[in-house]
């Protein structure tokens, strides 16, 4: 009777473990599945480069190197160079809005922050954002500086070469 019971509860404990791994991997699938990105980053054509400000320590730096616009001087030739959308000089002329930040972050260290705007609606389409280490040497000031902007449109280059299946279906 003991050895029925016990391979009565060893039977119970199994099936609780193989539904408990079944779930565990189903839920796994569902979790990894990549959303989709806006279709508007896929299909627009146009972009407006707005500058959204340089809030940070360097401020003064990139004043003093004569370019005190860096941040958005750099990401527009970026765009410019790559050719990939068309850049307009008035938002309303455009489908999307890439909106770039510079800003020192809480407890040190900068950030450059980009954001994708639908130009019609404003909404936030998509944000990059990359970590700068500044020193208080231009030439690594001005290294760093450019590793992140590179970093930066690199990312938006692997989110466009996305194929365009993985954007948002219209729903019907």
């Amino acid at each position: 009777m003991l050895k029925i019971i016990k391979i009565d509860m060893f039977c119970v404990v199994f099936a609780i473990v193989l539904l408990s791994v079944a779930t565990s991997s189903g839920q796994q699938s569902a979790e990894t599945l990549a959303a989709p990105v806006p279709a508007q980053i896929f299909t627009g054509k146009k972009v407006f480069v707005a500058n959204a400000g340089t809030y940070s320590g360097v401020a003064a730096d990139f004043k003093k190197d004569g370019e005190p616009g860096r941040p958005y001087n750099r990401l527009y030739a970026a765009m410019k160079s790559w050719g990939r959308y068309e850049l307009v000089t008035a938002p309303t002329d455009a489908d999307m809005v890439f909106e770039i930040r510079f800003s020192d972050m809480p407890g040190g260290g900068s950030e450059l922050n980009l954001a994708i705007l639908d130009a019609k609606t404003h909404f936030r389409l998509w944000t990059f954002t990359e970590l700068v280490q500044l020193t208080s040497f231009k030439a690594g000031r001005d290294k760093q500086f450019s590793r992140g902007m590179a970093n930066l449109v690199e990312d938006l280059r692997k989110l466009t070469a996305q194929p365009a299946a993985t954007a948002a279906a219209p729903n019907k």
